[in-house]
């Protein structure tokens, strides 16, 4: 029997147990994100990584891509401080990618390259598949280090047919768009989230301010700028970093069958193969209405036109509702995913959502500075207003620059920047000259193809008769050159088909040497001739009939310094880059009738100077 006292004991007990739970929980709540200079900054209570909550679900989208008759849920990982179980909420930085449940690059997946233009391609080999991973995914937590100690939730979600997320990879179908619009919604309490992938117990976002944030690189980032084409609502920024920005652009270039730098034979179908890890219960069907079907009937491997396929795979065909602030990140030599990859959706957005653009001298990849990307999410995601939207425009890492340290520029291509034509003057199988002055009665040149013969070995032979070359005077002063240049080029050819590979480089070639190890190549295009017209219609070409083209080359922006020459390179086959005809073709340059415009800081008067 319990008497008074032991009562009052009891209550007693129970008032001084509350109180001290009370006082615990004030003192873990009362933690929250600091910020000084506009910037936020990493708190002690959040750094201790032993205390961070980690849990996964999956969240139900709003489409059926495995053919199950159910909507398709996306794994979700979440990461986040122990402060949001006991009131505080915190904006997230969300991550998608389709790496998370592994990758094959086995070059067994790769096209042949080894064959003759206009003509079927031989049959693609396979080999075994990803195997299925029965523990937790791998994540890339370099995300996590930054930015939970600074007072944000970390979330990652696999893209749909990979890892643990149901559905079915498509390379950039609408499924991959909605795939993060769900998780977002999810975030901001307007979706469905679940404990487990077929189960019915749900969870709920109650840490989240509803303001997210995204970034990553490669896929990773085109899954960011996917998500912004929805227009959800919750998606403040992202920050993308050599984004895949057009999947024609990266398996194609003017018409051409071009893989990325690095992955010779590569195609949308490649990489299908190369992320499909999700459950191997659902590949067979994804094989069947993806790969073997849609992919199939409309990638063509033979013309290489622009088509309804590439359109449905194009992200500017979709920016119609961006509303997220956009930060976007790549570096002038990628050769992988193109630096045109970014640039073209910078002017696209830059009238229409805040925008800034951050370019570096590397290769791919390569993020903004930590504070750079801590500025942008700080105004976006928590509301402060440290000034980011009046920044310049773009940030520019220099020559032999450091990453950390860009230099500020009004726009890209620079404000100051203006376009010089240049001509040709005759010179085969030496070297030719680059003039400003119109030229005449030049005559022509002759290339005769041979895809063994590296674009390297061509620019520093002394002559050759596999490529023609011209080069400036040497420059007595630097001279930069910000933003696109562009060929115009009269040509024919003694066969119905032909690579065409335009490179402008800075010489003597140097090799790595003294240089900056990517400023040999200042910038490249590719084309096929016979889109002399569009990107969506090709014809064979007519043997010794002269035809007329222009396209563009990569973005740059690089300073060629005094004592080099600029050169401006052409040939047929690019060993690296496009398929590899028997040799032989033979491509002929109307000198007269081909020019080529860079845009120099300074115009038409600062080219003169540096060349006098």
């Amino acid at each position: 029997m319990i008497n008074r006292r032991n009562i009052q004991l009891i209550a007693f007990i129970a008032i001084i147990t509350f109180s001290i739970e009370a006082r615990s929980q004030e003192k873990i709540t009362s933690v929250t994100p600091i910020f000084k200079d506009g910037l936020a900054q990493v708190v002690p209570e959040f750094s201790d990584k032993k205390t961070w909550i980690n849990h996964q679900l999956w969240v139900e989208t709003e489409f059926d891509t495995d053919g199950d008759g159910k909507l398709d849920r996306m794994h979700v990982d979440v990461i986040r401080p122990c402060q949001t179980d006991s009131g505080l909420k915190l904006p997230v930085i969300y991550i998608s990618s389709p790496y998370y449940g592994g990758l094959s690059l086995s070059e067994k997946l790769n096209w042949d390259v080894d064959h003759e233009l206009n003509s079927v391609p031989p049959p693609r080999e396979f080999h075994d598949e990803i195997k299925t991973r029965n523990k937790r995914l791998f994540l890339f937590n370099y995300h996590t280090k930054i930015w939970v100690p600074r007072g944000y939730v970390v979330v990652y979600s696999s893209s749909p047919g990979t890892g643990f997320s149901q559905g079915s990879p498509t390379i950039g179908g609408d499924n991959e768009s909605l795939a993060q619009k769900a998780v977002i919604d999810w975030l901001c309490g307007r979706a469905n989230g679940y404990k487990s992938a077929k189960g019915d117990k749900k969870v709920e976002a109650y840490w989240s301010t509803g303001k997210v944030g995204m970034t990553g690189t490669s896929y990773n980032g085109t899954l960011a700028l996917a998500a912004a084409t929805t227009g959800v609502e919750g998606l403040e920024a992202i920050i993308p970093v050599a984004p895949n920005t057009s999947y024609y652009h990266y398996y194609r270039s003017n018409g051409l069958i071009r893989n990325p730098g690095g992955y010779i034979g590569e195609d949308v179908d490649v990489l299908f193969d190369a992320i499909s890890s999700g459950d191997k219960s659902i590949r067979e069907y994804s094989r069947a209405n993806i790969r073997d079907k849609e992919m199939a009937e409309g990638m063509d491997r033979i013309k290489g036109d622009y088509n309804d396929f590439w359109a449905s795979r194009d992200y500017i065909n979709d920016l119609g509702a961006v509303k997220a602030a956009m930060l976007m990140s790549h570096g002038f030599n990628d050769w992988n995913v193109m630096p045109e990859h970014s640039y073209r959706i910078y002017e696209a957005l830059k009238d229409k959502v805040p925008t800034q653009i951050y370019y570096h001298q590397g290769g791919h990849g390569g993020a903004p500075p930590v504070d750079m990307m801590n500025k942008w999410f700080t105004r976006y995601l928590f509301g402060i207003e440290n000034g980011v939207e009046n920044d310049p425009k773009a940030w520019i890492v220099r020559e032999n620059g450091n990453r950390e340290n860009p230099t500020p520029y009004e726009d890209y291509p620079n404000p100051d920047a203006e376009d010089v034509e240049l001509f040709l003057t005759a010179g085969d199988p030496v070297k030719g000259g680059l003039t400003v002055n119109k030229q005449f009665d030049q005559g022509k040149e002759t290339i005769i193809d041979d895809a063994s013969i590296s674009a390297e070995k061509l620019a520093k032979a002394e002559e050759s008769d596999n490529r023609v070359l011209y080069v400036t005077p040497v420059l007595t002063k630097p001279v930069h050159i910000s933003g696109v240049s562009s060929i115009k080029i009269k040509l024919s050819c003694n066969k119905p088909a032909a690579n065409l590979s335009v490179y402008l480089i800075s010489l003597p070639w140097d090799g790595g040497g003294k240089k900056n190890i990517n400023s040999d190549i200042i910038t490249r295009g590719w084309a096929d001739p016979q889109n002399y017209r569009s990107l969506t219609d090709s014809e064979p070409l007519e043997p010794g009939k002269f035809y007329e083209m222009e396209f563009n080359l990569q973005p740059d922006d690089q300073i060629i310094p005094e004592g080099q020459q600029i050169g401006l390179m052409i040939f047929s086959s690019d060993s690296e880059f496009t398929l590899h005809p028997k040799p032989g073709t033979e491509l002929t340059i109307d000198l007269d009738s081909t020019s080529i415009t860079i845009p120099v800081v300074g115009g038409k008067q600062a080219f003169e100077s540096a060349v006098e």
